[in-house]
Protein backbone atom coordinates (compact mmCIF):
# COMPACT_ATOMS: atom_id res chain seq x y z
CA UNK A 1 0.00 0.00 0.00
CA UNK A 2 1.26 3.37 -0.52
CA UNK A 3 -0.03 6.83 -1.12
CA UNK A 4 1.59 10.13 -2.61
CA UNK A 5 0.57 13.45 -3.77
CA UNK A 6 3.68 14.22 -5.01
CA UNK A 7 1.88 15.62 -8.61
CA UNK A 8 0.48 19.08 -10.01
CA UNK A 9 -2.22 19.59 -7.21
CA UNK A 10 -1.79 17.00 -5.21
CA UNK A 11 -2.09 17.80 -1.44
CA UNK A 12 -2.53 15.41 1.50
CA UNK A 13 0.09 14.06 4.46
CA UNK A 14 0.18 10.92 5.38
CA UNK A 15 -0.33 10.02 9.43
CA UNK A 16 -0.86 6.14 9.53
CA UNK A 17 -1.19 3.67 6.82
CA UNK A 18 -0.54 1.26 8.80
CA UNK A 19 -4.21 -0.88 8.80
CA UNK A 20 -5.91 -0.83 5.67
CA UNK A 21 -8.95 -0.37 7.76
CA UNK A 22 -7.66 2.99 9.12
CA UNK A 23 -5.47 5.16 7.17
CA UNK A 24 -5.20 8.05 8.95
CA UNK A 25 -4.65 11.27 6.69
CA UNK A 26 -4.55 14.85 6.91
CA UNK A 27 -5.11 17.87 4.41
CA UNK A 28 -2.30 20.54 4.17
CA UNK A 29 -2.85 23.80 4.44
CA UNK A 30 -2.23 26.81 2.30
CA UNK A 31 0.21 28.40 2.54
CA UNK A 32 0.02 31.22 5.91
CA UNK A 33 -2.18 28.13 7.55
CA UNK A 34 -5.77 30.17 7.67
CA UNK A 35 -7.24 27.97 4.45
CA UNK A 36 -7.75 24.02 3.67
CA UNK A 37 -10.20 21.84 2.34
CA UNK A 38 -8.70 20.60 -0.72
CA UNK A 39 -7.12 17.17 -0.91
CA UNK A 40 -5.79 15.40 -4.16
CA UNK A 41 -3.79 11.96 -3.77
CA UNK A 42 -3.17 8.72 -5.52
CA UNK A 43 -3.54 5.63 -3.43
CA UNK A 44 -2.02 2.28 -4.73
CA UNK A 45 -3.13 -0.80 -2.82
CA UNK A 46 -4.53 -4.77 -4.26
CA UNK A 47 -7.28 -5.19 -6.57
CA UNK A 48 -10.51 -6.22 -4.48
CA UNK A 49 -9.21 -4.67 -1.36
CA UNK A 50 -11.55 -2.16 0.53
CA UNK A 51 -9.30 0.70 1.84
CA UNK A 52 -10.62 3.24 4.69
CA UNK A 53 -10.00 6.66 4.85
CA UNK A 54 -9.51 8.87 7.63
CA UNK A 55 -9.02 12.30 7.01
CA UNK A 56 -8.57 13.38 10.69
CA UNK A 57 -8.45 17.12 10.78
CA UNK A 58 -11.60 17.57 8.58
CA UNK A 59 -13.16 18.82 11.28
CA UNK A 60 -11.12 22.30 11.60
CA UNK A 61 -11.23 22.79 7.94
CA UNK A 62 -12.14 25.99 6.50
CA UNK A 63 -15.70 24.69 5.64
CA UNK A 64 -17.07 22.27 7.93
CA UNK A 65 -20.70 21.84 6.73
CA UNK A 66 -18.93 21.38 3.50
CA UNK A 67 -18.08 17.99 4.11
CA UNK A 68 -22.17 17.17 5.09
CA UNK A 69 -24.00 15.07 2.06
CA UNK A 70 -20.28 14.96 0.69
CA UNK A 71 -19.08 12.28 -1.23
CA UNK A 72 -15.44 12.31 -2.72
CA UNK A 73 -14.64 11.93 -6.08
CA UNK A 74 -11.89 9.07 -7.73
CA UNK A 75 -11.01 7.84 -10.93
CA UNK A 76 -8.41 4.98 -12.28
CA UNK A 77 -7.91 6.93 -15.55
CA UNK A 78 -7.72 10.36 -14.88
CA UNK A 79 -10.21 11.18 -17.04
CA UNK A 80 -13.25 9.97 -16.06
CA UNK A 81 -14.64 10.58 -12.31
CA UNK A 82 -17.00 9.53 -10.13
CA UNK A 83 -18.03 9.26 -6.40
CA UNK A 84 -17.12 7.01 -3.29
CA UNK A 85 -18.99 6.12 -0.34
CA UNK A 86 -17.97 8.96 1.87
CA UNK A 87 -19.15 10.01 5.96
CA UNK A 88 -18.32 12.63 7.86
CA UNK A 89 -18.97 11.91 11.50
CA UNK A 90 -17.23 13.56 14.44
CA UNK A 91 -14.86 15.61 13.14
CA UNK A 92 -13.57 13.38 10.56
CA UNK A 93 -14.00 12.29 7.00
CA UNK A 94 -13.60 8.88 6.01
CA UNK A 95 -13.57 7.64 2.48
CA UNK A 96 -13.97 4.04 1.18
CA UNK A 97 -12.78 2.51 -1.84
CA UNK A 98 -12.53 -0.72 -3.12
CA UNK A 99 -10.23 -1.18 -5.57
CA UNK A 100 -10.89 -2.36 -9.08
CA UNK A 101 -7.11 -1.68 -10.14
CA UNK A 102 -4.25 -1.24 -8.61
CA UNK A 103 -4.12 2.51 -8.34
CA UNK A 104 -6.83 4.99 -7.91
CA UNK A 105 -6.60 8.62 -7.66
CA UNK A 106 -8.67 10.23 -5.04
CA UNK A 107 -9.51 14.37 -5.00
CA UNK A 108 -12.09 16.89 -3.48
CA UNK A 109 -13.70 17.46 -7.25
CA UNK A 110 -12.22 16.30 -10.76
CA UNK A 111 -8.81 18.01 -10.88
CA UNK A 112 -7.98 20.81 -13.40
CA UNK A 113 -4.10 20.24 -13.93
CA UNK A 114 -1.80 23.20 -14.56
CA UNK A 115 -0.59 20.86 -17.79
CA UNK A 116 -4.07 20.80 -19.11
CA UNK A 117 -4.38 24.21 -18.10
CA UNK A 118 -1.48 25.03 -20.59
CA UNK A 119 -2.92 22.87 -23.12
CA UNK A 120 -6.31 24.63 -23.28
CA UNK A 121 -4.23 28.26 -23.95
CA UNK A 122 -2.44 26.33 -26.84
CA UNK A 123 -5.12 24.75 -28.14
CA UNK A 124 -7.60 27.63 -27.87
CA UNK A 125 -4.97 30.11 -29.75
CA UNK A 126 -4.77 28.02 -32.70
CA UNK A 127 -8.10 29.63 -33.82
CA UNK A 128 -7.96 32.83 -36.22
CA UNK A 129 -10.34 34.44 -33.70
CA UNK A 130 -8.26 34.06 -30.70
CA UNK A 131 -4.82 36.01 -29.26
CA UNK A 132 -2.98 35.54 -26.34
CA UNK A 133 -1.50 37.76 -24.04
CA UNK A 134 0.73 37.33 -21.21
CA UNK A 135 -0.41 39.79 -18.52
CA UNK A 136 2.73 38.96 -16.21
CA UNK A 137 3.95 36.45 -13.67
CA UNK A 138 2.86 34.73 -10.64
CA UNK A 139 5.11 35.22 -7.70
CA UNK A 140 6.35 31.20 -8.68
CA UNK A 141 6.99 32.57 -11.92
CA UNK A 142 3.89 31.13 -13.70
CA UNK A 143 2.53 32.86 -16.69
CA UNK A 144 -0.71 34.67 -16.34
CA UNK A 145 -2.48 34.45 -19.56
CA UNK A 146 -5.25 36.18 -20.70
CA UNK A 147 -7.08 34.96 -24.19
CA UNK A 148 -8.51 37.78 -26.54
CA UNK A 149 -11.30 36.72 -28.38
CA UNK A 150 -13.01 38.91 -31.12
CA UNK A 151 -11.68 41.73 -33.21
CA UNK A 152 -11.47 44.58 -30.57
CA UNK A 153 -13.64 46.52 -32.63
CA UNK A 154 -13.88 49.50 -29.51
CA UNK A 155 -17.80 49.84 -30.45
CA UNK A 156 -18.50 46.45 -29.15
CA UNK A 157 -19.34 45.60 -25.56
CA UNK A 158 -16.28 43.95 -23.74
CA UNK A 159 -17.30 40.68 -21.66
CA UNK A 160 -14.45 39.70 -19.05
CA UNK A 161 -14.61 35.76 -17.58
CA UNK A 162 -12.40 34.96 -14.86
CA UNK A 163 -12.14 31.46 -12.83
CA UNK A 164 -10.32 29.76 -10.39
CA UNK A 165 -9.36 32.78 -7.94
CA UNK A 166 -9.10 30.13 -5.76
CA UNK A 167 -7.67 27.32 -7.12
CA UNK A 168 -9.34 24.13 -5.11
CA UNK A 169 -12.14 25.32 -7.25
CA UNK A 170 -11.77 23.81 -10.12
CA UNK A 171 -15.11 23.06 -11.50
CA UNK A 172 -14.80 27.31 -12.30
CA UNK A 173 -11.78 26.16 -15.54
CA UNK A 174 -13.96 23.00 -16.23
CA UNK A 175 -16.84 25.88 -17.06
CA UNK A 176 -14.52 28.01 -19.14
CA UNK A 177 -13.00 25.12 -21.37
CA UNK A 178 -16.78 24.66 -22.14
CA UNK A 179 -17.78 27.58 -22.69
CA UNK A 180 -14.25 28.58 -24.56
CA UNK A 181 -15.23 25.58 -27.22
CA UNK A 182 -18.36 26.45 -27.54
CA UNK A 183 -17.33 30.18 -28.12
CA UNK A 184 -15.46 29.18 -31.38
CA UNK A 185 -17.24 26.69 -32.53
CA UNK A 186 -18.06 28.16 -35.66
CA UNK A 187 -21.19 26.18 -36.42
CA UNK A 188 -23.06 27.48 -33.04
CA UNK A 189 -25.43 30.19 -34.06
CA UNK A 190 -25.19 31.69 -30.07
CA UNK A 191 -21.43 32.35 -30.55
CA UNK A 192 -21.74 33.63 -33.93
CA UNK A 193 -24.35 36.34 -32.83
CA UNK A 194 -22.09 36.78 -29.86
CA UNK A 195 -19.31 37.78 -31.71
CA UNK A 196 -20.79 39.78 -33.85
CA UNK A 197 -21.74 42.51 -30.90
CA UNK A 198 -18.79 41.17 -28.20
CA UNK A 199 -15.03 41.34 -27.90
CA UNK A 200 -14.20 38.40 -25.21
CA UNK A 201 -11.66 38.82 -22.67
CA UNK A 202 -11.07 35.18 -20.66
CA UNK A 203 -8.72 34.58 -17.99
CA UNK A 204 -9.32 30.36 -17.17
CA UNK A 205 -6.93 30.39 -14.52
CA UNK A 206 -6.67 33.57 -12.42
CA UNK A 207 -4.70 31.64 -9.33
CA UNK A 208 -1.83 29.28 -11.26
CA UNK A 209 0.48 28.70 -8.12
CA UNK A 210 -2.12 27.53 -5.96
CA UNK A 211 -3.26 25.28 -8.84
CA UNK A 212 0.10 23.87 -8.40
CA UNK A 213 0.23 24.02 -4.98
CA UNK A 214 -2.61 21.91 -4.19
CA UNK A 215 -4.39 25.30 -2.29
CA UNK A 216 -7.78 25.86 -1.52
CA UNK A 217 -7.87 29.22 -1.67
CA UNK A 218 -4.96 31.09 -1.92
CA UNK A 219 -1.72 32.56 -3.75
CA UNK A 220 1.30 31.30 -3.58
CA UNK A 221 2.28 33.83 0.00
CA UNK A 222 -1.35 32.94 1.35
CA UNK A 223 -3.30 35.71 -0.28
CA UNK A 224 -6.92 35.36 -0.50
CA UNK A 225 -7.12 37.02 -4.24
CA UNK A 226 -10.89 37.51 -4.56
CA UNK A 227 -10.47 40.14 -1.44
CA UNK A 228 -7.91 42.17 -3.26
CA UNK A 229 -10.01 43.64 -5.93
CA UNK A 230 -9.69 47.14 -4.54
CA UNK A 231 -5.92 47.46 -3.76
CA UNK A 232 -4.34 44.62 -5.46
CA UNK A 233 -0.20 44.72 -5.44
CA UNK A 234 3.14 43.40 -6.71
CA UNK A 235 3.76 41.66 -3.71
CA UNK A 236 0.84 40.05 -2.31
CA UNK A 237 -1.72 39.95 -5.34
CA UNK A 238 -0.07 40.36 -8.88
CA UNK A 239 -2.47 37.91 -10.31
CA UNK A 240 -5.63 41.06 -9.47
CA UNK A 241 -3.05 43.18 -9.83
CA UNK A 242 -2.71 42.69 -14.16
CA UNK A 243 -6.44 41.76 -14.23
CA UNK A 244 -7.26 45.33 -12.76
CA UNK A 245 -5.00 47.01 -15.11
CA UNK A 246 -6.04 45.36 -18.31
CA UNK A 247 -9.89 46.00 -17.49
CA UNK A 248 -9.17 50.10 -17.03
CA UNK A 249 -7.26 49.54 -20.28
CA UNK A 250 -10.90 47.78 -22.16
CA UNK A 251 -13.37 48.60 -20.28
CA UNK A 252 -16.21 46.13 -18.37
CA UNK A 253 -19.40 45.91 -20.19
CA UNK A 254 -20.18 42.37 -18.37
CA UNK A 255 -18.34 40.16 -15.82
CA UNK A 256 -18.44 37.03 -14.93
CA UNK A 257 -16.38 35.78 -12.14
CA UNK A 258 -16.62 31.51 -11.77
CA UNK A 259 -16.44 29.84 -8.63
CA UNK A 260 -17.44 26.69 -6.69
CA UNK A 261 -19.36 26.88 -3.14
CA UNK A 262 -18.22 24.18 -0.37
CA UNK A 263 -21.62 23.85 1.18
CA UNK A 264 -24.68 24.65 -1.08
CA UNK A 265 -25.66 21.85 -3.20
CA UNK A 266 -27.18 24.37 -5.91
CA UNK A 267 -25.85 26.03 -8.61
CA UNK A 268 -26.63 30.04 -8.40
CA UNK A 269 -25.44 33.71 -9.01
CA UNK A 270 -24.29 36.16 -6.71
CA UNK A 271 -25.04 39.69 -7.45
CA UNK A 272 -23.91 43.30 -7.11
CA UNK A 273 -27.06 44.42 -5.69
CA UNK A 274 -25.15 46.19 -2.67
CA UNK A 275 -22.41 48.35 -3.99
CA UNK A 276 -22.70 51.99 -4.40
CA UNK A 277 -23.62 52.51 -7.92
CA UNK A 278 -26.31 50.22 -8.23
CA UNK A 279 -28.83 51.40 -10.50
CA UNK A 280 -31.88 51.01 -12.27
CA UNK A 281 -30.34 49.37 -15.49
CA UNK A 282 -28.03 47.04 -13.71
CA UNK A 283 -31.21 46.15 -11.95
CA UNK A 284 -32.64 44.97 -14.67
CA UNK A 285 -30.05 43.58 -16.76
CA UNK A 286 -29.53 41.27 -13.79
CA UNK A 287 -33.17 39.97 -14.17
CA UNK A 288 -32.81 39.59 -17.13
CA UNK A 289 -29.39 37.27 -18.10
CA UNK A 290 -30.91 35.22 -14.29
CA UNK A 291 -34.20 34.33 -16.66
CA UNK A 292 -32.18 33.68 -19.64
CA UNK A 293 -29.83 31.35 -17.53
CA UNK A 294 -32.54 29.59 -16.04
CA UNK A 295 -34.16 28.76 -19.16
CA UNK A 296 -30.42 28.01 -20.88
CA UNK A 297 -29.41 25.28 -17.83
CA UNK A 298 -31.82 23.29 -15.98
CA UNK A 299 -29.08 22.96 -13.17
CA UNK A 300 -29.38 26.78 -12.48
CA UNK A 301 -31.72 28.00 -9.64
CA UNK A 302 -32.89 31.55 -7.98
CA UNK A 303 -34.12 30.20 -4.64
CA UNK A 304 -31.07 29.27 -3.15
CA UNK A 305 -27.76 31.00 -3.09
CA UNK A 306 -25.90 33.62 -0.51
CA UNK A 307 -27.78 36.44 1.14
CA UNK A 308 -27.88 39.92 -1.02
CA UNK A 309 -25.94 42.93 0.49
CA UNK A 310 -27.86 45.73 2.03
CA UNK A 311 -27.43 48.89 -0.47
CA UNK A 312 -24.23 50.59 -0.07
CA UNK A 313 -22.55 47.80 1.83
CA UNK A 314 -21.08 45.65 -0.43
CA UNK A 315 -17.88 44.21 -0.05
CA UNK A 316 -15.91 45.93 -2.86
CA UNK A 317 -12.25 43.98 -2.26
CA UNK A 318 -14.46 41.13 -4.18
CA UNK A 319 -13.82 40.71 -7.13
CA UNK A 320 -17.41 41.14 -9.11
CA UNK A 321 -18.30 43.65 -6.62
CA UNK A 322 -15.70 46.01 -7.38
CA UNK A 323 -16.45 45.41 -11.26
CA UNK A 324 -19.68 46.40 -11.12
CA UNK A 325 -19.24 49.58 -8.80
CA UNK A 326 -15.97 50.70 -10.88
CA UNK A 327 -17.39 50.19 -14.59
CA UNK A 328 -21.64 50.36 -13.16
CA UNK A 329 -21.94 47.01 -15.67
CA UNK A 330 -23.75 43.61 -14.99
CA UNK A 331 -21.43 41.78 -12.73
CA UNK A 332 -22.03 37.90 -11.15
CA UNK A 333 -20.10 35.51 -9.38
CA UNK A 334 -21.11 32.20 -10.83
CA UNK A 335 -21.27 29.33 -7.78
CA UNK A 336 -20.99 25.88 -8.72
CA UNK A 337 -21.23 22.41 -5.35
CA UNK A 338 -18.53 20.60 -5.14
CA UNK A 339 -21.17 18.29 -4.05
CA UNK A 340 -24.38 17.72 -6.22
CA UNK A 341 -26.85 19.45 -7.58
CA UNK A 342 -29.79 18.89 -5.07
CA UNK A 343 -32.47 19.41 -7.74
CA UNK A 344 -31.05 16.47 -9.90
CA UNK A 345 -29.16 14.43 -8.34
CA UNK A 346 -27.09 12.38 -9.96
CA UNK A 347 -25.37 9.59 -7.21
CA UNK A 348 -22.72 8.53 -8.64
CA UNK A 349 -21.45 11.15 -10.47
CA UNK A 350 -22.49 13.85 -8.61
CA UNK A 351 -21.45 17.56 -9.84
CA UNK A 352 -19.19 16.62 -12.51
CA UNK A 353 -16.44 18.02 -15.13
CA UNK A 354 -19.28 17.28 -17.64
CA UNK A 355 -21.76 19.24 -16.05
CA UNK A 356 -19.50 22.33 -15.53
CA UNK A 357 -18.91 22.55 -19.19
CA UNK A 358 -22.23 22.27 -20.52
CA UNK A 359 -22.76 25.30 -17.92
CA UNK A 360 -20.73 26.78 -19.72
CA UNK A 361 -22.17 26.28 -22.71
CA UNK A 362 -25.85 27.61 -21.51
CA UNK A 363 -23.72 30.99 -19.89
CA UNK A 364 -23.28 31.61 -23.69
CA UNK A 365 -27.19 31.79 -23.97
CA UNK A 366 -27.50 33.64 -21.18
CA UNK A 367 -25.31 36.54 -22.50
CA UNK A 368 -26.56 36.76 -25.74
CA UNK A 369 -30.18 37.42 -24.06
CA UNK A 370 -28.63 40.60 -22.16
CA UNK A 371 -25.39 41.76 -25.01
CA UNK A 372 -27.38 44.09 -27.15
CA UNK A 373 -28.76 45.95 -23.56
CA UNK A 374 -25.24 46.23 -21.58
Amino acid sequence: MRITANFDGGNINVINIDKHDDIQLAIRPDFGGEFYQWFNFRLEGEVGQTYTLNIINAGDASYPKGWEDYQAVASYDRQTWFRLPTQYVDGKLTIHAELDCEAIQIAYFAPYSYERHLDLISEVQLHPAVSLEHLGLTLDGRDMSLLKIGDANPDKKNIWITARQHPGETMAEWLVEGLLNQLLDSDCPTSKALLDKANFYIVPNMNPDGSARGHLRTNAVGTNLNREWQTPSLEKSPEVYYVVNKMHQTGVDLFYDVHGDEGLPYVFLAGCEGVPNYNDKMAALQQQFLSALTIASADFQTEFGYDKDEPGQANLTVGSNWVANTFSCLSNTLEMPFKDNANLADPFVGWSPERCVYLGEASLVAMLAVVEQL
